[in-house]
């Protein structure tokens, strides 16, 4: 009985780590993914794009073009597992996340962070006022004086933070 007993929690242990990494000797392939910053509450974070909900945007930043992810965004009322990425228009400055897992990796204690990112488009209204904003806080800050405008899209994309503050 103890026999069994540890074959199937071997056997359960072998299931549960088959997603975990690559088996020893079985042809391990790399994929390089190009690797971004953003702004999150005043510190650099890098993260990877795998998938947008927009074609064209997907086409220009070598994503995977996925559709569905636009059904993520909730209806009037209903809870969303949805961040906010503020990305400037003219490419400006880098975007602005509005969390990140504090730490990055499996000690993760920011239970606001998700890797879905509904796109919040930053329009500067003078090119006068254009500077570096490094938060959510200050971004809202500049729409309340009326330095930029902020249009919410309909653009989902899945960009997990991978490495922390730099």
């Amino acid at each position: 009985m103890a026999r069994i007993t540890t074959l199937l929690l071997v056997a359960t242990f072998s299931l549960l780590t088959a997603c975990a990494g690559p088996v020893p000797g079985a042809g391990r392939t790399d994929v390089v993914l190009p690797l971004s910053h953003a702004w999150v509450d005043g510190r650099q974070v890098a993260y990877i794009t795998t998938d947008i909900s927009d074609a064209a945007m997907a086409r220009m930043m070598g994503a995977n073009f996925v559709p569905r992810l636009s059904d993520a965004i909730p209806k009037a009322g209903q809870p969303s597992v949805l961040e906010r990425v503020y990305k400037f228009a003219k490419d400006e400055q880098i975007s602005i996340f509005q969390s990140a897992p504090l730490p990055v990796g499996p000690a993760n204690a920011d239970r606001s962070y998700s890797p879905l990112w509904r796109v919040v488009m930053v329009q500067w209204r003078s090119p006068d006022r254009v500077r570096e904003l490094k938060s959510e806080e200050e971004l809202l800050a500049a729409e309340d004086r009326g330095d930029v405008v902020l249009r919410m899209t309909d653009i989902v994309v899945n960009c997990p933070v991978v490495t922390g503050a730099r």
